[in-house]
């Protein structure tokens, strides 16, 4: 193990680190909006729109986010639609996240049963307060366990970026692989960072879950 090498090429994967962070961040929180509005729809089914959001959720849960990329990237341009790589990289990652918070959500949503719901309405709490209180109160802790593991397995998924010529984790590993053939290091410290990314968030997921069902 050259350790020159490693220390020498030390801030870079930090600076991609943070790069692959703060677009896999922002693609999360937009995730989980998109997840929620399109779970409520599943849920409830009102005319048309719970036909949107299932097609939506089909065509993205059965395409890779690699050709989701593609199509934003290098599709869009022939139609005279030119996206920054990096904007295309937080579209792709939501587009595909919010079909699995869909999913997470429209599951929480349907293990509470409907009859409280009726209940909440009988005892005079009005639509939106049932739907707080009562509804998505105890759909977010069922659905809590789905979505922390997408939120992982979005992160996961930003190694895919570098298609799109963004210097995150997997750019520069590559990178330096190509110019300097040292494969074993460049690797082990592209695990190091990733690990470095995601235990943080795997005990914090833990942790949370526990203290929202236990108390």
């Amino acid at each position: 193990m050259d350790w020159d090498f490693i220390f020498k090429y030390l801030p870079m994967y930090r600076d991609a680190a943070l790069l692959t962070l703060g677009i896999g961040s922002l693609g999360i929180v937009f995730s989980l909006a998109v997840g929620l509005v399109s779970g409520l729809l599943l849920y409830f089914k009102p005319p048309v729109l719970w036909r949107v959001a299932a097609v939506y959720v089909e065509l993205s849960r059965n395409t890779p986010l690699l050709v989701q990329l593609f199509f934003l990237y290098f599709g869009l341009p022939k139609i005279g639609i030119a996206l920054p790589s990096g904007l295309c990289a937080v579209v792709g990652l939501t587009f595909l996240g919010g079909s699995y918070m869909a999913e997470a959500f429209r599951s929480g949503f349907e293990a509470v049963e409907k009859i409280q719901y009726e209940s909440a309405l009988s005892l005079g709490f009005t639509r939106m307060g049932s739907m707080r209180h009562v509804i998505f109160a105890q759909a977010f802790v069922m659905s809590l366990p789905a979505v922390l593991a997408n939120i992982i397995f979005l992160i996961k998924e930003t190694s895919v970026f570098s298609v799109l010529a963004i210097a995150d984790l997997m750019y520069v590993a590559k990178d330096l692989i190509g110019l300097y053939y040292n494969t074993g290091e460049a690797l082990f410290m592209l695990v190091v960072f990733y690990l470095l990314i995601l235990l943080p968030v795997s005990l914090f997921a833990s942790v949370l879950e526990k203290r929202l069902r236990y108390g």
